[in-house]
């Protein structure tokens, strides 16, 4: 079973770093950093869409509509946040 917790614990950290390199790239294209029209850039912005709109797309029908702010990457955020929290405090059911 602790096998089980650290195969888990490691999906989510993996989940959290695309996470944060999509919300940091979404950044730099918003300002302008980054350029889409930029080859690597957009294939970068497109595989990172396509591996979290599974999670965003949910998140994004429930939310209310906010026009250009999306908050569906800051809930994704949070709920990650959550879940390993509430696997790291109930660990020792895996032991």
């Amino acid at each position: 079973m602790t096998s089980l917790y650290q195969i888990i614990m490691l999906i989510l950290d993996v989940v959290w770093f695309i996470m944060i390199a999509h919300i940091i790239m979404s950044w730099l294209i918003s300002f302008q950093v980054l350029n889409l029209h930029q080859p690597i850039v957009g294939q970068i912005w497109s595989g990172l869409n396509r591996l979290l709109e599974p999670i965003y797309g949910p998140i994004r029908r429930v939310l209310p509509d906010t026009g250009p702010l999306d908050l569906a990457p800051l809930v994704a955020f949070i709920g990650l946040i959550a879940v390993r929290i509430i696997l790291q405090n109930n660990a020792a059911l895996f032991y």
